[in-house]
């Protein structure tokens, strides 16, 4: 039957059709296994044609013995495997790099760096491709990847709430209903046009229906979790666009899962699928799912009940058997026929969104996952995308065609949907490019086409191309469409000072975690000396947004529009603590408390400190500082690190308030709750003035001091023979006459209205920075209250071993704050905003306009 001269590659090349390219590649790839193994392959033409029996027993070995014995590693599974995952996750971090000013999502970089590395760049030199990405590890470089597919999708849907689906109402829905049908019937002439087009040999195969199905859940999908962090990045996740967008998106995905089932179905992997057996699929997919929903979910709601906290040792047991659940699910939807990472997202569905076993699963995987495995499934896709194979102009056409349908269809079908809506022109327009969004969910349908033969080469590669396009496009065009000249600023609240006593003082206080709680309200209770001194405080904790999925699920449980997040349904267990404290301290104290929470970027958090402030019109934000002590030794009880001193740093910059930065030593003691207020018992407090706008500040905050029954407040005012110089690069001799005067005149106000009530010394001094160290070490006051000196005379600073450590608490803060100078006292940092430079920063005025765009509905709670 065939001629004994004739080579296996012919006899492979002429048997399969064309249009079987990828099992072409596979045997073709084998049989270059086996010939450069010198391994006879055997044919058993007793089988289909496609069937070959070759002897499996003699693969490539895990690893090699050494080079010292002469043997290339690269000629062996695991060392092989080692290279490709080290060079992809460096190219595309190295691509993540330079589109960050962009601020484009991983994903683009991910799926840049995947074609650069396949044929349509890198890989077109042979040598390269025969070395790293040789034919015979295509298969290894594929499961791996798609295992850390599986566990992704499984994190995809634990960020898929179906709760805040339902909440979501009509809207999302008929905006979700009418992105997928738009994009549809747009697919019923693209696939017409694409099937006549491209060169398919065999249309008998897979038909018009199965390339249209393919064809429009391409069109029509959106990336749920690529959309979360564009909108998280552009801080619109919270906003009514952003809910929005969400929760169509959400609906979206499903549909896509859907019909993505259905086309699978439809498809059969190439093998002859008749009616009956894709109805099987179909019905035993539906079966899975309602078993998963009916019988496992509610053993995983058990499961998530016996974790409560984040400190909580988590069972292993429990992990095991969420993994093995994971990998479980998805052995039985590929048994089915569908695809395994289809039952690794159905199992997501299954795990309570609001317990923080679903936080703490997602932070033992999310890293290992996204970070190392995934990025290896974009370089599986670029490796089958050739770039190179669109030639002529009819190609690029199509592939115009392609972008142009995708993009009219969804934005266009989202638009009109949320206009009749009664929602407004931009944010509806800003919808429907968020609806717009493609990338990985994208590469998934399109492999599996691909792997099912539903697609070709060429298609593949136009709608890959459109996936990236698309992608792309969204936060340039977000933001134009937001762009600043379109925004009118809403009118904010004045600003206060802390000595009108006759409004209702607004204080923004800002915590890492339960730590700051008892320094916080310790303060909070010595500005609040009377019943009749009414206290508004919103306690905004900060949380850093990152890739992960762990911080998106965080953003999820916050409801409440706004920019930050205005907190309501926080659920973990360390948000519950501080809304119990402050709640409770707030209803002992007299103090009205709103809880806020911002989850942002640490390099845009102070964007949402400022704004808040500013909308509030508060008269000082409190900031903790970065490191706390404990103890005479001053041990570090907590690093937060840099990312956080930045923070700190930026807010001091452009505030348009006063800003207090607390320096905790874990020393002070607590406030006592009583039945009618909260007080401390014998609290002593020294304020170091030293003159200037800043400590000019220090005594408006001392007059609230002295009120309190419990406090003994004493002002030492430091002078020097010599004088002391403020420095102001804009203030002439004049103005520091001036500025003396003014200092006079506050302490004579200060001391006659609190004579009697408070201590006030004088005290002349050769070193100011020796003064000031001697009472830090004193151990006579629990705190400690300096102005932020712009900058003292250098000779004031004379005679110790002076080396600045925290610049941004000024030359005294400095001094009290750094550790090894034995200071025992806490010390609290204040800024007056009169030092603010008047002319804003871009950033600043930026800032001020899109919070202004974002957040125009918050409102007093």
């Amino acid at each position: 039957m065939y001629e004994k001269n004739l080579s296996l590659e012919s006899w492979v090349t002429e048997l399969i059709p064309a249009n079987g390219m990828s099992t072409q590649h596979s045997i073709l790839s084998t049989l270059a296994l086996y010939k450069y193994l010198c391994i006879p392959p055997t044919l058993d033409h007793g089988h289909s044609k496609y069937c070959m029996n070759l002897n499996t027993r003699a693969m490539v070995t895990t690893s090699s013995d050494g080079a010292w014995e002469g043997d290339d590693p690269l000629k062996h599974a695991l060392p092989l495997l080692i290279i490709q995952t080290v060079l992809v996750v460096f190219l595309s971090r190295t691509l993540a790099f330079f589109l960050k000013p962009l601020r484009q999502p991983k994903v683009v970089a991910e799926i840049i760096g995947g074609i650069l590395l396949g044929p349509s760049a890198i890989g077109r030199n042979k040598k390269f491709m025969q070395t790293v990405f040789p034919p015979w590890s295509t298969t290894l470089l594929e499961s791996v990847s798609s295992l850390g597919l599986l566990f992704y999708l499984f994190l995809v849907g634990l960020e898929l709430d179906l709760h805040t689906i339902r909440r979501s109402g009509r809207r999302a829905f008929t905006i979700a209903v009418a992105g997928i049908t738009l994009p549809f019937l747009f697919a019923v002439g693209v696939t017409f046009l694409l099937q006549r087009a491209m060169h398919f040999q065999n249309r008998n195969q897979n038909g018009y229906v199965e390339l249209f199905v393919f064809m429009g859940v391409s069109l029509s999908i959106t990336a749920f979790p690529v959309l979360a962090r564009i909108l998280a990045e552009l801080k619109l996740l919270t906003t009514r666009v952003g809910e929005t967008a969400m929760a169509a998106a959400a609906f979206n995905d499903i549909a896509a899962w859907v019909l993505l089932a259905l086309a699978v179905a439809l498809a059969g992997g190439g093998h002859k699928t008749t009616l009956f057996t894709s109805i099987w699929v179909l019905l035993s997919g539906v079966a899975f799912v309602a078993f998963m929903m009916i019988v496992v979910r509610p053993m995983m709601n058990r499961v998530a009940s016996k974790f409560c906290g984040e400190n909580e040792v988590l069972n292993e047991t429990y992990i095991c058997v969420t993994f093995a659940g994971v990998m479980l699910s998805g052995f039985v939807t590929d048994t089915i026929g569908i695809h395994s990472i289809f039952g690794g997202f159905i199992f997501g569905l299954t795990i309570p969104k609001e317990s923080e076993f679903a936080n703490m699963v997602t932070r033992r995987i999310e890293d290992f996952v996204s970070m190392l495995l995934l990025p290896l499934y974009f370089a599986s896709s670029g490796l089958k995308t050739d770039v190179a194979k669109l030639q002529s102009v009819v190609d690029w056409g199509l592939l115009l065609l392609v972008i142009s349908t995708a993009c009219v269809g969804k934005i266009l079908g989202t638009f009109l949907v949320a206009v009749m809506s009664t929602m407004p022109v931009r944010e509806s327009l800003t919808l429907g490019v968020l609806m717009n969004t493609k990338g990985l969910v994208e590469l998934i349908v399109l492999n599996i086409g691909r792997e099912k033969k539903v697609l070709n080469d060429e298609m593949f590669t136009i709608l890959v191309l459109m996936a990236l396009f698309t992608t792309f496009i969204t936060t340039p065009m977000v933001l134009a469409i937001n762009k600043p000249s379109h925004i009118v600023k809403s009118k904010l609240p004045k600003l206060q000072r802390l000595t009108d006593l006759q409004e209702k003082i607004r204080i923004l206080a800002c915590i890492h975690g339960t730590s700051n709680i008892p320094s916080l309200i310790n303060f909070i209770e010595s500005i609040r000396p009377t019943n009749k001194s009414r206290l508004k405080l919103y306690v905004m904790q900060l949380v850093e947004l990152t890739d992960s999925s762990s911080s998106i699920l965080m953003v999820q449980h916050s409801r409440k529009n706004g920019f930050p997040i205005i907190n309501r349904f926080q659920r973990g267990a360390m948000q519950e603590q501080i809304a119990t404290a402050f709640q409770a301290y707030g209803e002992v104290g007299k103090v009205t408390v709103h809880h806020l929470t911002s989850i942002s970027l640490l390099s845009t958090m102070h964007e949402d400190i400022c704004h808040v402030a500013e909308k509030k019109g508060v008269a000082m934000i409190i900031l903790p500082f970065h490191k706390r002590w404990r103890g005479e030794d001053e041990e570090v009880t907590e690093d937060l690190g840099q990312g956080w001193r930045d923070v700190n740093q930026r807010v001091l910059q452009n505030a348009s308030c006063s800003v207090a930065v607390i320096v905790n030593r874990c020393i002070g003691r607590r406030y006592e709750h009583g039945a009618e207020t909260s007080v401390a018992a014998g609290k002593r407090v020294c304020i170091i003035f030293i003159g200037g706008p800043h400590d000019r500040k220090i005594l408006e905050l001392g007059s609230r001091m002295a009120k309190h029954p419990t406090i003994k407040l004493v002002v030492l005012r430091l002078t020097s023979h010599t004088g002391v110089e403020h420095y102001n690069s804009s203030t002439s001799a004049n103005n520091d006459d001036k500025d003396k005067e003014l200092d006079e005149e506050a302490l004579n106000e200060f001391k006659t209205k609190w004579i009697g009530s408070v201590d006030y010394i004088e005290k002349e001094a050769t070193n100011i920075a020796e003064e000031v160290l001697s009472i830090g070490k004193g151990k006579e006051y629990e705190l400690l209250i300096v102005g932020k000196q712009q900058q003292i005379e250098s000779r004031m600073l004379t005679n110790i071993d002076f080396r600045p450590e925290y610049d941004e608490l000024g030359p005294i803060g400095d001094l009290l704050a750094s550790s090894g100078n034995g200071i025992t006292s806490s010390v609290l940092v204040i800024q007056d905003q009169c030092l603010i430079n008047p002319n804003e920063t871009t950033l600043v005025k930026t800032a001020r306009v899109e919070s202004t765009m974002i957040n125009d509905n918050i409102s007093e709670i």
